[in-house]
């Protein structure tokens, strides 16, 4: 039981960090200081809200399903997208593999 609650919790960090790999992406590849600031804080408030939306548990208009599923991938594929194209490849690897691995376990436990 305390494992499955601990998946839980990985995954909240992994969303988290998700935001973090947009931010730092939006930083690394703007051009300008306020081009910087834009997406730097841009991207994670929109990848924030349309989780928010539609992802979260508490989403005011949740998805489910195959739906779900794409937008996970949408999501998490993105960040650890930002996080290759930032240069960091083995940050990136490690995070796909986490979220794959989190992913998995969260069905087979029914979270």
């Amino acid at each position: 039981m305390l494992i499955q609650y601990s998946n839980l919790v990985l995954r909240f960090l992994l969303e988290l960090f998700a935001l973090v790999a947009f931010g730092y992406w939006g930083f690394k590849i703007g051009r300008g200081m306020i081009v910087k600031i834009g997406i730097g804080i841009g991207a994670p408030l929109l990848a924030a809200l349309v989780w928010g939306m539609f992802g979260s548990p508490g989403a005011p208009m949740p998805v489910s399903g195959l739906l779900h599923l794409i937008l996970e991938l949408t999501i998490f594929g993105l960040a650890t997208a930002a996080l290759y194209t930032s240069g960091h490849p083995a940050m990136a690897a490690i995070f796909g593999l986490t979220v794959v691995i989190n992913r998995l376990l969260m069905y087979v436990w029914g979270q």
